[in-house]
């Protein structure tokens, strides 16, 4: 006999428990960060940032969304080290060829760009894990976000781990319970998690990630008959061919009505059920998910409030710090390589 719809939801909740009390008895320490780190030994650090993403934004602004996608993919791995811009080496294997990275993650000449000139105006002072962090910010700023102030004072990791990469970034396929526990093991809540997949009304997804659900019957399941969806399903398929491997790297828009604005267009497309990922539309569609359908509703009614919560939950994002890179870490000259 399949279990009751109320055995499932307390089983879930009971996951999100445990996961919530590890996480707490693993969180080390508040971060040594500061507003104020590079105040004296690089004044000119933020006017630096925003000249090149200015730049950067300004001939594609889907430059915005590939800043903040480094950022979120460095920091769920040894937390905001810079980790995820370090190349192969002999030596040391990168997190760019991991199965989440591969064909998802670019900007990195973006964040070579402000490094180098960073390192003629202060050399060997600020870190790379840094400069991702503040690019981010300013991103989501350049394309019509919300400003938050950014505590520095990161290292930037010797060390990547591209198993961490495969073990701990959440995929386009999987189900909210996964998701959540992903989150949370970062010390990341529920509704950070809502949240920060706002970002999503910037970004674009590779057709290999939304094949099955628009060829699955999930996205029709979702968004009914409307015939404006059904619509927006027929140009999805004409970018995304049925057959795999032909077209995976085609990309189109998570947020089709604003593709290239920050706001909570996003959560207006889960309403809708027009989300482009699996992973998205459960937040709102799954038997499992009532915070967070709640959450999807409150961003979709309150620009104000998601632009908030998204500052907060940025900032708690930028603060998953890792520990050994206070005591090993260093502040590289390339953010592609470890100093020698």
């Amino acid at each position: 006999m399949a279990p009751s719809l109320c055995f499932r939801t307390f089983i879930l909740q009971f996951m999100l428990l445990v996961f919530s009390i590890l996480n707490t008895s693993l969180q080390a320490s508040e971060p040594p960060l500061t507003l104020d780190y590079y105040a004296s030994a690089c004044p000119n650090l933020f006017d630096i940032v925003k000249k090149e993403m200015e730049c950067a934004v300004l001939s594609d602004p889907r430059n915005a969304a590939l800043i903040v996608r480094l950022h979120f993919h460095d920091c769920f791995v040894q937390g905001c080290d810079g980790s995820v811009l370090l190349d192969d080496t002999i030596t040391l294997t990168g997190e760019k060829k991991a199965s989440p990275n591969i064909h998802s993650l670019k900007g990195f000449r973006i964040i070579d760009k402000i490094k180098n000139n960073l390192e003629s105006e202060c050399p060997g002072i600020v870190s790379c894990a840094d400069i991702l962090t503040i690019a981010a910010r300013d991103a989501v700023i350049l394309v019509g976000g919300p400003y938050w102030d950014v505590p520095l004072g990161r290292k930037d990791s010797i060390t990547a781990s591209p198993e961490l990469a495969e073990a701990n970034l959440p995929t386009a396929n999987e189900g909210l319970a996964t998701i959540i526990s992903k989150f949370l093991y970062q010390g990341l809540s529920v509704t950070d998690m809502v949240a920060l997949s706002g970002a999503h009304t910037i970004g674009m997804a590779r057709c290999a990630n939304v094949r099955a659900r628009i060829y699955g019957g999930d996205f029709e399941a979702t968004s009914g008959s409307n015939p404006l969806s059904q619509s927006y399903l027929s140009s999805l398929k004409s970018t995304c061919p049925p057959v795999g491997g032909v077209g995976d790297n085609n990309v189109t828009a998570m947020d089709y009505v604003t593709p290239d604005l920050f706001d909570n267009s996003f959560y207006h497309l889960l309403l809708k059920g027009e989300g482009l990922l699996s992973s998205d539309q459960e937040m709102y569609s799954s038997l499992f998910g009532i915070q967070t359908k709640q959450l999807v509703k409150q961003y979709a009614a309150d620009p104000a409030a998601f632009f908030q919560q998204f500052s907060d939950s940025m900032v708690k994002l930028g603060n998953i710090t890792n520990q050994d890179s206070f005591a090993t870490g260093e502040v590289r000259k390339s953010c592609r390589f470890v100093n020698t």
